[in-house]
Order: C-alpha cells, then sequence, then structure tokens
C-alpha cells in the first residue's frame, strides 16, 4: 500500500506555464500530452540521480494538475529492520511521520533539492524540443507514405552528378540519376513535377522520400489529372509502356460503350495529350484502345504501323505480325522501339514480318502445284488475314486463288510463246 508523506507548507516547483506550454503543442502539433508528460518525467529522474550524485531507482517525479506544481518522492519500504536504507525505513523513523504505517507499506518521502526548479525548465525544454523533432519526424513520414504513386512539386536545390536534391516544404525528396530522364536538364530553383516511388526512414529518423519522372506511373498519374474521365474511373488504364523522354504507350478501355475512351484522353483539338506531352518536354504518347481479343489489341498497340495480320499462339504467348513492305521499319520502330513498347504494352512476344516475306512464303508453299491446291493450303493464313481486314474468309481465298490463276496464266501464255518462236 503506497501512502504520500509531504511537508504542508511546501508547495513545490511551479510548472504552470509548461503544463499549459504542453496543452497548446497537443492541440497545435498533434502531440500526445500524456506521452510528453511522460518523457518529462523520465527526463527529469535522470537529471536529478546525475545532479544529485544519486543512483537511486525509487525516485518518483509527479505533476500536480491542479496548481501545476511538480513534486519529487523517493519511495521507500517500511521494514522493521531496513538492510539498504536507500529503499527502506524502519517502522519507528516511519511512525515519526505518521503512527498509522505498518510494515509492508510503500511510502512516499518528499525531497527538496535546491535549485532543481532550474535544472527542471532546462530539462523539460529540451524533452519537448526533442519530442516535437520527434513527433514532427514521425507525421512527416506517415504523411508521405501515404502519398507513394502521387505526384508532387518541388524546387530544385542541389544538382550533383549522382541526384537532384528538391525541396517539397515540409521535407527534401531526392531524384537519383536513374530516376531522371536523359533528355531532361534540372537546374536550381527549376520547379517541377515527380512522383514518389519509395518513402522510407533515414539517418536518425528523417525521413527520405525517392522521386522519379522516369516511372510509367508518372505517366499514369498525370493521365488521372488531366482526364477526369480516368480519375473517375470512367475509363481505365490497363497498361502502360515508356522509354522515358521519348515515346510512351498506354493503353485504356472504357466498359462504357457509348465512350470513346482514345478520343476523351485526346481531347478536343489534342488539347488533354498536349498538355501531358508539355510536361514530359515533348515525349511522344500513342493513346490505344484496349482490347480483349490478342490480335486486335497488338495490331493497335504497333501504331502508327499498319497491320495485316496477327497470328497469336497463346500456349507460347507469341504473336506473328504481318505489316505492309513500307510499314516494317515503322512497326519495328527505330533501335527497336516501337515493337519493344508494344510487347511491354501487351505483354506478349512479337514477331514482325512483312508482307514480301508473308508472299515469298506463300509462293513457297504454292510451288509445282495446282491454284485449287495451293487455295487449299494457305486457306488457314487467309483466314488470319481476313480477321485483319474484316473480309469473309472466302472473299480472300478467293482473291489469293485468282492471284495465282492468274499467275499460271501469264506463266503458261508465256511458254507458248517461246514454243512457238521456236
Amino acid at each position: 500500500m503506497k501512502k504520500r508523506v509531504k511537508k504542508a507548507e511546501y508547495k513545490g516547483i511551479d510548472t504552470t506555464e509548461m503544463l499549459a506550454a504542453l496543452d497548446e503543442l497537443e492541440a497545435s502539433e498533434g502531440l500526445d500530452k500524456r506521452m510528453l508528460l511522460e518523457s518529462i518525467q523520465n527526463a527529469l529522474v535522470s537529471a536529478y540521480k546525475k545532479d544529485f550524485g544519486s543512483d537511486e531507482t525509487n525516485v518518483v517525479i509527479e505533476f500536480d494538475k491542479k496548481d501545476g506544481s511538480m513534486h519529487i518522492y523517493q519511495e521507500k519500504t517500511v521494514v522493521r529492520t531496513p538492510e539498504d536504507e536507500s529503499k527502506e525505513i524502519s517502522l519507528k523513523e516511519a511512525h515519526v511521520l505518521n503512527k498509522e504505517y505498518k510494515a509492508g507499506d510503500v511510502i512516499r518521502i518528499e525531497l527538496f533539492p535546491k535549485n532543481f526548479g532550474r535544472i527542471a525548465a532546462q530539462t523539460a525544454g529540451q524533452v519537448i524540443k526533442q519530442k516535437i523533432r520527434e513527433a514532427s519526424r514521425e507525421l512527416v513520414f506517415n504523411e508521405f507514405s501515404a502519398r507513394e504513386g502521387e505526384i508532387v512539386t518541388g524546387l530544385v536545390q542541389k544538382v550533383t552528378s549522382s541526384a537532384v536534391i528538391m525541396d517539397l516544404g515540409k521535407v527534401e525528396g531526392i531524384m537519383p540519376k536513374i530516376q531522371e530522364v536523359s533528355t531532361e536538364e534540372y537546374h536550381v530553383n527549376d520547379k517541377i513535377k515527380a512522383v514518389i516511388v519509395k518513402v522510407e526512414k533515414g539517418i536518425k529518423g528523417s525521413t527520405k522520400i525517392v522521386l522519379s519522372r522516369t516511372s510509367p506511373e508518372f505517366v499514369r498519374k498525370l493521365f488521372e489529372i488531366e482526364i477526369p474521365e480516368i480519375y473517375e474511373g470512367v475509363i481505365e488504364i490497363k497498361s502502360i509502356s515508356r522509354d522515358p523522354g521519348l515515346r510512351s504507350k498506354i493503353a485504356v478501355y472504357s466498359p462504357n460503350p457509348n465512350i470513346d475512351p482514345v478520343g476523351s484522353c485526346v481531347g478536343q483539338k489534342g488539347i488533354r495529350i498536349q498538355n501531358i506531352i508539355n510536361e514530359l518536354n515533348g515525349e511522344k504518347i500513342d493513346v490505344i484502345e484496349w482490347n480483349e481479343q490478342p490480335e486486335t489489341f497488338i495490331s493497335a498497340a504497333l501504331l502508327p504501323a499498319q497491320v495485316l495480320a496477327v497470328d497469336c499462339n497463346a500456349e507460347e504467348n507469341f504473336a506473328q505480325v504481318i505489316v505492309p513492305d513500307d510499314q516494317l521499319s515503322l512497326a519495328i520502330g527505330k533501335s527497336g522501339q516501337n515493337a519493344r513498347l508494344a510487347h511491354k504494352l501487351t505483354n506478349w512476344k512479337i514477331d514482325i514480318k512483312s508482307e514480301s516475306q508473308f508472299r515469298e512464303m506463300l509462293q513457297n508453299a504454292q510451288n509445282g502445284e495446282t491454284a485449287e491446291e495451293s487455295v487449299e493450303e494457305t486457306e488457314e493464313v487467309a483466314e488470319v488475314v481476313a480477321e485483319e481486314v474484316e473480309a469473309p474468309v472466302e472473299e480472300v481465298v478467293e482473291e489469293v486463288a485468282e492471284e495465282v490463276t492468274e499467275k499460271k496464266t501469264r506463266k503458261r501464255k508465256t511458254k507458248k510463246s517461246e514454243e512457238g518462236e521456236e
């Protein structure tokens, strides 16, 4: 049983102003006053032991919420014969204080250290400052952790060979070299946008925010900002592939048949897409309508190239694509860029062949056969072509047959002519 003993005339150390300051901090900074008081109490106990050469573990500090005073006590257990006087008090000595005490009681004897009010004020101030810093760091960390994947605007503070340091207001952000667009230049005091890709705790509890302008998520968020239909969920972004600073492909879809997802993203006279291109410093953007049919989706993904046919092997996730001769380089793109972006966008392996290569394969299959046999063997290929040109298979087969027959006829006439000359 704990009982408190103190001199009636002693009013304790005045901490009214400190307690009022804690109330204000709780309201303005969101700091927990109870947690702050516990930290201050622990710090004051340590300060007391240090300044008064005490190694006692039974020192207790309490704040009186009614009058704002602070009191320091030493707790001791009442025993008949004390063995450790720093923690125990004899029953005889306890009765001098209060005759109602009995063995086993834990009593508090108030201490009256001189000048401890000044020490207490300094210690409390240090603790409060430290806790404010810690709480502020925690608040910043929690705030930006919740904003991962969002776009922020910052002021470039420093540019080094390894990173760009940006001022985000409450905290600094770092954009490593790998997250910088190679075609862009950054200068001190430039105001730029970037997406938060990672938030982690750094040295001494500081918040480390990693930014990026190369991430496909940066493009996604720009579309969400610029296109209300995407932000509202009317239009979905299915996938994005990007060659930062050069070209991006974005696949969009709307379950509402009355909405044109591509047209909505481009905007009237291209105003919406142009705003995004401007933010990306001229990076080209291909907006493509997503389709659950891989043949149609792959064909669209290879834009701006025209596609004659797409033959998909779902088991191997492989697509054979046929394009006009004059579209082959466009379909592949400079350094394979267009084909590479189409592959990333669709997640299909894509092999592109020209129309001449296709016809050469067709002719090889027809050598030494009649037109009818050739048509029969090329019917499967014709079906692929028919799907892409939206013509009946019979028409495509007939066209191939007529072409083959015409060639055979010309060949026979030439042969007869040569025989007549002889």
